[in-house]
């Protein structure tokens, strides 16, 4: 608040931002470590390979994760299999990237992640990403 001395009788009334600012730029700073961290929340061990293609996951992206109990999981909820299709069209209606990226548990036979492929692409979702960690040398 401002205050001109020379006349008592008139005040400056203005809003001081620099607080709200310093707030915005803590809670901005908080969002965009915890952000990543939100999809990593359903425990899996999915496959390492070699550096082909950086992902960094976001919470727009779509992402299905299968556990190796055969849980399937859209971002953190856990979804039945019979719903997988029209949730996954519900999300790719509200996003423009049409890519889904699939996280498969590392101890899941190669036939099942083939078969919920094709079932996924039977369904009308063709672009399919498999996201894998890097691996270590």
């Amino acid at each position: 608040m401002g205050l001109n001395l020379n006349d008592r009788s008139k005040f400056i009334a203005d809003i001081n931002v620099t607080p709200l600012v310093d707030v915005m730029l803590v809670l901005l700073v908080i969002f965009m470590i915890t952000a990543p961290l939100m999809l990593n929340a359903i425990k899996l061990q999915v496959p390492k390979t070699k550096e082909v293609n950086i992902i960094n996951l976001t919470t727009k992206q779509v992402v299905l994760s299968l556990t190796k109990q055969g849980d399937f999981f859209i971002g953190k909820n856990k979804i039945a299999k019979g719903k997988i299709l029209a949730k996954l069209k519900n999300k790719f209606s509200k996003t423009k990237n049409k890519t889904l990226f699939l996280r498969a548990d590392y101890e899941i036979s190669y036939g099942k992640v083939a078969k919920l492929m094709s079932f996924l692409k039977n369904g009308g979702i063709s672009t399919i990403a498999l996201v894998t960690e890097i691996e270590k040398s």
